[in-house]
């Protein structure tokens, strides 16, 4: 099954950044869903939306 959520870790390696600076890219992307109406989890984003909300993003194995 393809993993539906990305981790603090996971956004912190992908953009080349700190832990503390992965998980605040995390709570903002949260808290703007949670604007938008949906349930969030700490620590996690839907993958979907940080793809939507980072330019250039892929992941290993060429997956956009």
């Amino acid at each position: 099954m393809r993993a539906q959520f990305i981790t603090a870790k996971q956004v912190g390696e992908i953009m080349g950044v700190g832990r503390s600076r992965a998980y605040e890219i995390v709570r903002q992307l949260n808290q703007e869903l949670e604007a938008m109406g949906y349930i969030t989890t700490a620590g996690k984003c839907p993958l979907a939306y940080f793809k939507e909300k980072c330019y250039g993003f892929q992941m290993e194995g060429g997956e956009n």
